[in-house]
C-alpha cells in the first residue's frame, strides 16, 4: 500500500482594525463560499515573500483595503484534504500566520474577485459571526491587542 503524499502549505493574514467616530473598534472581515462563510484575508505566502508582506498584500487584494502591520496575533495550523491539479486528494497541513494591522487607506468595496464581499464589522459582531473556530480565536486575541494601539 503506498504512502499518502502531504503537502505542507504557509500562509498570511491580516485582522485590520479602525475606530469608529464613537471610538468602537472595527475589523474587516470578507465573504466566501457564494457569501455563506465570513472570515479572515489570508492566502498563500508566495515565493521570495515573507509572512509579513503576504497579510499586507491578501488585506489590500481581498479586503480592498491597505493596512500596516502592528502585531502578531498568532498562528494557526490545522489539517485538510483537497484534490491536485491530476484529482488526487492530498492530506494537506496549513499553517497561517495572523497579523494585526491598523487601517490606513482604502474601501472593501474594491475587494477582489477571490472573495463575494468584504465588510467592516464591530469586533464582537465579527467573533460572532466568524465561521471557524481559529478564527475565533485569532479575532480575541486581536481584541485584547488592539487598545494598545487606540492613539
Amino acid at each position: 500500500m503506498g504512502r499518502s503524499k502531504v503537502l505542507f502549505e504557509y500562509s498570511a493574514g491580516g485582522v485590520v482594525f479602525r475606530v469608529t467616530p464613537d471610538g468602537k473598534p472595527e475589523v474587516l472581515l470578507v465573504a466566501v463560499k457564494d457569501g455563506e462563510v465570513w472570515t479572515i484575508p489570508k492566502g498563500l505566502i508566495e515565493k521570495g515573500e515573507t509572512k509579513e508582506s503576504t497579510a499586507i498584500r491578501e488585506v489590500q487584494e481581498e479586503g480592498g483595503v491597505r493596512g500596516e502591520i502592528v502585531d502578531f496575533i498568532d498562528k494557526v495550523e490545522y489539517w485538510y484534504v483537497w484534490p491536485d491539479e491530476s484529482g488526487e486528494k492530498l492530506k494537506r497541513h496549513k499553517t497561517v500566520y495572523y497579523y494585526l494591522l491598523k487601517y490606513l487607506e482604502g474601501d472593501p468595496s474594491k475587494h477582489d474577485f477571490e472573495v463575494n464581499d468584504a465588510k467592516w464589522f464591530d469586533i464582537d459582531e465579527a467573533i460572532k459571526i466568524v465561521k471557524y473556530p481559529s478564527d475565533r480565536k485569532i479575532l480575541e486575541k486581536a481584541k485584547e491587542l488592539i487598545p494598545k494601539y487606540l492613539s
